[in-house]
């Protein structure tokens, strides 16, 4: 093993054993009664469902990241990279067909060996505590979709990376950023009115009490808004949620159905404050902006790498495709990603309390707001006492009970201003 195969490898494992003793630490944090700020809104019974959940979910994710761990050694030592790429060099394709295919074929075999995992979490966990509403037509009918979409969408992009670094020299990764760059932008720009509407339908809030609140709400904080779409959520999932989407004119807020149904006029008002919150504070500019600058490093570190001959011989390779570098560079960056996901989860979490805070001060009353976080968590099974390290590594958004007792600070900070 070169220097190359040891990193990789120590990545994986370290990657592997760091998650299963969070995954463990925080089944080990799960308290038996309720949190006293969550009293009234977690019945016991409610409460107790939650913690099998987290406990089946959780075992879930380790079964799953065992198996995918073990499958790729398997596959990594028993020489499959080379294997496989050997079998597409007897195609006597191109290059750039050859590297689709490479990459594909991999993205494929991935993919078939968490789709097992991906139907017992739909049918039998999420069936389990009520909230799979998904038919088997529909989650195939999703899958297609998204693989049609992969390949419409993903391949030209591919495509033009692989061709890049293969025939554009020692510029193609600065050439490889502004293509990459424009497609962002244009997914942006074509998610909210073309893409999400092959898997959901989206029509207009109807008249009514909640439109006229939301529409007061929006011209009250100077936020131009042409309209809010419900989302059928429900044909799907029981859960509930709301997001933000999009640039310009073609920026889209939505309410699931479902959440619609189980709150109140005020605490949606408070939701869409804090969806608009995020707006006003710059963190979608704020996102595109970070995901950018990321993906120009990858692009500028990928292009010193992909030339080294060790890092081919690290995976058994007897040829040095490019395409091939593109998949073992992926795996040799593993602890630099963990470390900026570290610092992307982090930027996330902070974002999340600013946005709250946003939404707090501008609405009725913060109150609302902490109504609707504690529905939300127990309409949605959360789990209300991770382990820090656990929601270090992969809470997006910070715990509920640490979201509650900001919001109450913040406004007892207000009011002694």
């Amino acid at each position: 093993m070169n220097s190359y195969a040891v990193i990789i490898l120590a990545a994986l494992i370290f990657d592997y054993l760091l998650n299963l003793i969070a995954d463990r630490l925080n089944l080990k944090a799960l308290q038996g009664s309720v949190p006293p700020e969550m009293e009234g809104i977690y019945e016991p019974a409610r409460y107790q469902q939650s913690q099998d959940y987290t406990r089946m979910t959780t075992q879930l994710g380790i079964l799953s990241s065992t198996l995918t761990l073990g499958v790729t050694l398997l596959f990594w030592f028993s020489g499959g990279f080379n294997i496989l790429n050997q079998w597409i060099l007897g195609w006597g394709l191109g290059v750039l067909p050859s590297g689709l295919a490479f990459i594909g074929i991999l993205a494929l075999l991935r993919g078939l060996l968490s789709l097992p995992f991906s139907l017992y979490s739909t049918f039998v966990i999420e069936e389990r505590f009520g909230f799979n509403r998904t038919t088997p037509r529909v989650f195939f009918s999703d899958l297609a979709k998204s693989v049609l979409l992969s390949v419409l969408f993903g391949a030209p992009l591919l495509a033009a990376l692989l061709g890049l670094f293969e025939f554009a020299g020692s510029h193609a990764w600065i050439l490889a950023w502004m293509v990459a760059t424009a497609f962002i932008f244009f997914v942006q720009f074509i998610t909210p009115t073309w893409i999400m509407p092959l898997f959901n339908k989206f029509k207009p809030l109807d008249e009514g009490d909640l439109r006229e609140r939301i529409f007061s709400y929006a011209r009250s904080v100077e936020f131009p808004i042409e309209n809010v779409f419900v989302i059928d959520g429900s044909r799907r999932s029981s859960k509930s949620n709301a997001f933000f989407t999009g640039f310009g004119k073609h920026k889209r807020i939505a309410f699931f159905d479902t959440l619609i149904a189980k709150h109140s006029v005020p605490e949606l008002v408070a939701v869409l404050a804090h969806e608009i919150g995020h707006y006003k504070k710059g963190h979608i500019v704020q996102g595109m902006i970070v995901s950018i600058l990321h993906l120009g490093l990858m692009l500028f570190l990928l292009s010193f790498l992909i030339g080294q001959p060790g890092l081919y011989e690290a995976f058994f390779m007897k040829n040095r495709p490019l395409y091939a570098g593109f998949i073992f560079f992926s795996m040799l960056l593993i602890p630099l990603e963990f470390l900026l996901g570290l610092f992307l989860q982090m930027l996330s979490r902070h974002n999340e309390y600013a946005a709250d805070r946003f939404a707090a001060e501008t609405i009725e009353s913060p109150e609302f707001m902490i109504a609707a976080l504690k529905k939300l968590s127990s309409h949605n099974l959360s789990n209300l006492t991770p382990h820090p390290l656990y929601a270090l590594l992969n809470y997006s958004h910070p715990p509920v009970l640490q979201r509650v007792l900001a919001i109450r600070r913040s406004a007892a900070d207000a009011r002694r201003a």
